[in-house]
């Protein structure tokens, strides 16, 4: 009779607890002339609007934001009044240091984790942010989107995580130094199948915002990412 395998051990549930959303939205867009990515327009409302609904859409609560690029600009044409607003005077050092003014207003909070995305990437939307929500729930406290199995945005960070995070964030890095320094502790959660990891970074990106470009809010969305 032949050994009965040993049974695969099952992860525990993590208790509930409080996850954060950061949208990174600070940019000033210099590769676009010098139009704030926050204020693109995307079916007729700044792009920092959809990308903060994402992330609160997804699961995210409290959902902060930061700006930096023409931000009293960004306040008065955007509607948001449901979100925690912080600025980064120091934007233009790149987006390590609106990812340390992003932690540091989160360190205040009672959150047990962040996700974090970017502003310019319209084609993620809120089915992506629910599954890293639901990889934390099994276990994870280090994650990020795939695509086709290359990691992308958006990313979730265990609070325990933040300081060490901060530390390694430089210039225009954000946190990929520190996410390849800690690899091997990474979850993957593929999301090819309900998000676009594209970037609008020059003119030649703006028409992908326009309608019916990509998916904005990820409910319901059939949307087939092709990977970064």
């Amino acid at each position: 009779m032949a050994p009965t395998p040993p049974e695969t051990p099952s992860v525990a549930p993590r208790p509930e607890g409080r996850v954060a959303g950061l949208l990174l939205a600070a940019g000033g867009g210099r590769r676009l002339g010098g139009r704030p990515k926050a204020l693109l327009d995307l079916g007729g409302r700044p792009l920092v609007e959809h990308a903060a609904r994402a992330l609160r859409d997804g699961g995210c609560t409290p959902v902060h934001i930061v700006l930096g690029a023409a931000a009293a600009t960004v306040r008065e044409r955007a509607a948001l009044s449901a979100f925690r607003v912080s600025e980064n005077p120091d934007w233009a050092q790149g987006m390590g240091s609106s990812l340390r003014v992003g932690l540091a207003a989160l360190n205040a909070s009672e959150a047990d984790a962040v996700v974090v995305s970017l502003v310019d990437q319209p084609g993620i939307g809120a089915a992506a942010v629910a599954r890293l929500l639901a990889a934390y729930a099994a276990g994870a406290d280090l994650a990020a989107a795939s695509y086709a199995g290359r990691r992308g945005h958006p990313v979730l960070f265990g609070a325990g995580r933040w300081a060490d995070i901060a530390a390694a964030a430089e210039g225009d890095r954000g946190a990929r130094t520190y996410l390849r320094d800690h690899a091997g502790e990474l979850t993957l959660v593929e999301c090819s199948d309900v998000a676009e990891p594209y970037d609008i970074d020059t003119p030649e990106d703006l028409p992908r915002l326009a309608p019916g470009a990509g998916p904005t809010d990820g409910r319901g969305g059939t949307v087939r990412g092709h990977g970064e």
